[in-house]
């Protein structure tokens, strides 16, 4: 885009990217081992993702697992290499050409030390291709690409918030193979990526690669020095404080410490700096941990975990959070069933079930060329006694949370830790402010089995309808018009229980809250239950832009949904909810075999849509599904 380096010029760059040429003669993969030596950022602002990666070389486990290591430019070579990466609970494989952007014959983006070597160079490529572009990797959140590397669980502290045992957090982390980075708040763009007077980069991810204690020659108050040793992406522009390279700091311990240390700095992108002056200067740390092992306890637990996947929508499942009381309660609810108290409980005399809850909102980077931006996520947990169904709003006006995370943040993932009594509990993720569109996916991670299953809504509908005509004449006779006409009245009545504005007769926005209540007129009500994946669909398939329904459109409606129902229960023979078609109701006969049919199938629709018992069916739906939609909507 417009921000491509200006030391490109434009001709330049349009050879760059499509005259292809040898880089070098004697390409490599990896050599002697992948490090983080191999990974030098270039002109692309993605030094998140390098920190990333930095910290993965740290765990050839992990490292290989994201890098399959049969690979090469020699043996079985076909110009293409393949990663892998956790994606929203699963893992995926992504496949690349060796085709590798450059200017002067020289890498534009992240490199390797090593001119032949080009396994970060590749990486940073396919993880491009994971999210649609190379632009769609300028600034970001290390805690996204450590996920991604993993599939763990992410921890996030502020410094200015940062438990004393923040020290025992770290070095418990790097001992358990979590990734870990820390970077310094820029509170003006204009300051991002600025050196600051001590060396460091405001707004830039680096990454911690290891924690040591030394002794101090001089015996004093403090007989022990901590140290943190990061390294920048840049390889440059380091740390000029106490315990740089070159500082006076290393006389003060033994020359046996001052040899161990300086033989974990493999690089010169590298320096240690002393846990107090880190804490004093960074503003944030981020650690993905592999399991949700409490970084405060020695003891390794054996963790289940329960995925699901959901939506917010506008006008539908998208209410906001909790200081939106009309529509907090339409977000998506989850059930959570605590049984079984953890083995080793930290207060033995308060029995308690530890659980991890993430909350990941899903493809705002990909999207991010369209206008998407994180949203400013959270979630809330009730303890639910006895209801089976979808909370309503009543419910959270009289009830308070029994847990929460601490705050809402547009981060791509938002967790918390709990020890919750024994029970049921419904967890509610939501956008902060209402009306916000976008997919999720909802992680709880306990000590012992739980599960989660999702509430489907409650909706009014309506039953015991006959039909208005009922000699095929295609005329009323007196008594069928005063049929119709009482149900029209019914009708009318309900639609305004359900309006805002009662004295607009032409346009009128249904409100969720009073509809939801509003119960129809004998014999015209029943409670319709529709799960939240249908629902949602619904409503962004029949919902008007402004969330609106007119009469016109709420008449018909019901007319046609006394036709669905009367074709559903006449297929319905045991009364139990579920219908059977054999090949005579389904198969096209006679004039089903018409130019609508090929325009069926041109549509994507089945040919069984076709009959037209089923069409009748299918359209009387698909305008009630309107109706329920606009009911649901709320105003924009």
């Amino acid at each position: 885009d417009e921000h491509i380096p200006t030391t490109l010029p434009w001709l330049q760059l349009f050879f760059c990217f499509f005259v292809w040429q040898e880089i070098c003669d004697n390409p490599q993969f990896i050599i002697d081992g992948a490090s983080r030596t191999d990974i030098c950022q270039g002109e692309l602002g993605d030094c998140w993702l390098l920190a990333a990666i930095a910290c993965l070389t740290l765990n050839d486990k992990l490292l290989y697992r994201v890098i399959p290591s049969d690979q090469s430019f020699t043996e079985n070579y076909a110009g293409i290499f393949h990663f892998q990466f956790w994606r929203y609970g699963e893992w995926v494989d992504v496949v690349v050409d060796d085709r590798i952007p450059t200017s002067n014959n020289q890498l534009v983006f992240t490199k390797s030390f090593r001119k032949n070597e080009f396994w970060s160079a590749l990486l940073e490529k396919a993880y491009a291709k994971l999210h649609g572009s190379y632009e769609a990797l300028k600034g970001g959140n290390t805690l996204e690409a450590m996920e991604d590397f993993t599939g763990g669980v992410t921890e996030f502290f502020e410094m200015s918030e940062a438990p004393k045992e923040l020290y025992k957090i770290m070095k418990k982390a790097l001992e358990r193979g979590s990734l870990m980075g820390c970077s310094i708040d820029a509170l003006l763009p204009s300051h991002c990526e600025t050196e600051t007077a001590n060396g460091l980069v405001r707004g830039h991810a680096y990454s911690i690669t290891a924690l040591e204690e030394c002794d101090k020659l001089k015996v004093t108050k403090d007989t022990k020095i901590r140290l943190v040793q990061m390294r920048n992406p840049w390889g440059m522009v380091l740390w000029k404080g106490p315990w740089n390279a070159k500082s006076k700091e290393w006389s003060t311990i033994s020359s046996s410490d001052k040899a161990r240390l300086k033989k974990k700095t493999v690089e010169t992108s590298e320096t240690w700096i002393s846990f107090e002056d880190f804490k004093k200067n960074f503003t944030k740390l981020e650690i993905c941990n592999l399991t949700p092992d409490t970084l405060l306890d020695d003891r390794s637990h054996s963790w289940t975990v329960a995925v699901n996947e959901g939506r917010w929508v506008r006008g539908s499942s998208a209410g906001g959070c909790r200081n939106f009381p009309d529509t907090f309660w339409t977000n998506p609810q989850y059930r959570m069933r605590l049984y079984e108290e953890d083995d080793d409980p930290d207060d033995p005399e308060h029995v308690a079930c530890t659980v991890m809850v993430a909350l990941m909102q899903k493809g705002r980077r990909k999207d991010r060329s369209k206008g998407a931006k994180l949203y400013t996520i959270g979630f809330s947990i009730y303890e639910m006694i006895g209801s089976q169904q979808h909370l309503q709003k009543d419910f959270f006006l009289y009830n308070a949370s029994k847990a929460k995370c601490k705050s809402y943040i547009n981060l791509r993932e938002v967790s918390e830790r709990f020890c919750l009594p024994p029970g049921e509990y419904v967890i509610i993720p939501s956008t902060f402010d209402p009306h916000e569109e976008g997919e999720f996916i909802l992680r709880v991670f306990s000590e012992k089995n739980t599960s989660t299953t999702s509430h489907g809504k409650i909706l009014p509908g309506v039953s015991s309808l006959t039909t208005s005509q009922t000699d095929g004449t295609g005329k009323l006779n007196l008594q069928e018009f005063k049929h119709l006409w009482s149900k029209i009245k019914a009708w009318q009545a309900f639609y305004c229980t359900c309006a805002h504005d009662k004295i607009s007769s032409t346009v009128v926005t249904a409100n969720p809250s009073s509809c939801i209540h509003s119960t129809p007129p004998p014999p015209f009500h029943l409670g319709f239950r529709l799960n939240n994946q249908l629902y949602d669909i619904i409503t962004m398939r029949y919902a008007d832009e402004h969330l609106n329904i007119d009469f016109d459109s709420f008449i018909c409606c019901f007319v046609r949904l006394e036709g669905m129902f009367r074709t559903f229960h006449a297929f319905d023979k045991n009364g139990d909810g579920t219908i059977k078609l054999n090949v005579l109701e389904v198969s096209p006969v006679g004039h089903c075999a018409t130019k609508g049919h090929v325009t069926s199938i041109q549509r994507g629709i089945h040919p069984i849509n076709s009959c037209p018992l089923l069409l009748s069916f299918i359209s009387s739906l698909n305008l009630f599904l309107f109706f329920i939609s606009s009911c649901y909507s709320g105003s924009s």
